[in-house]
């Protein structure tokens, strides 16, 4: 068991997280400007959303480090380039992304952590993985929308859809090509059963 923290392979992996955090935030930020030049707003929100949280996860690794302040530590780690211009590449390369970092690095991690006895970087690194979980079957949720050509349409003439930039309802088998309230464009349409603060009773 290594006792000394600043000795430990759990330190190198916790800045190895803290780095691969900020990566996938910046990473889904330019996602969410490729979303926004093609006019699909939902997906540029969504993007954002997961990329907020990806800051939040930096946030506690880099923080977890906190007894070895004023250290240099040396890390080396590969990250994707993931430079696509196509939705349909970055949803499926960031639910890929996603998996691979819950499924193999972070379980690596949290395993060398309680090897180690450093068990609150072990619980850290669970947890966050059961988050980055959560994200690649965000992913694919929207990767399999994507790909079937659901984005912006549906199977039901009773679905539900809220503009995100007024928050008008329209039921159909697809939202309109612009709001009737703002004129806002299609893309700026989810289901609103995918939108925050709306519960199911008001749609």
């Amino acid at each position: 068991m290594q006792n000394d923290f600043c000795s430990s392979n759990t330190k190198i992996n916790l800045m190895r997280a803290f780095a691969g955090e900020c990566q996938s935030r910046q990473r889904y930020y330019q996602a969410a400007l490729i979303a926004q030049q093609q006019k699909y707003i939902g997906l540029e929100r969504m993007f954002r959303f997961t990329a907020e949280q990806e800051e939040r996860h930096a946030k506690q690794f880099f923080e977890a480090l906190e007894n070895c302040a004023g250290e240099a530590i040396n890390i080396c780690a590969d990250y994707p380039a993931d430079v696509f211009k196509d939705m349909g590449s970055l949803l499926e390369a960031s639910a890929h992304e996603e998996q691979h970092e819950a499924d193999v690095v972070y379980k690596a991690f949290e395993d060398e952590a309680r090897k180690e006895g450093f068990m609150d970087a072990a619980t850290l690194f669970k947890l966050v993985a059961e988050i980055e979980r959560s994200h690649m079957r965000r992913f694919e949720y929207y990767s399999g929308l994507w790909n079937s050509d659901m984005l912006l349409r549906s199977d039901s003439t009773d679905e539900c859809w809220i503009c995100l930039n007024c928050g008008h309802i329209h039921r159909g088998s697809e939202p309109p090509k612009n709001c009737p309230v703002c004129g806002a464009e299609q893309g700026y349409f989810i289901r609103a059963a995918e939108a925050a603060f709306t519960p199911s009773v008001i749609i």
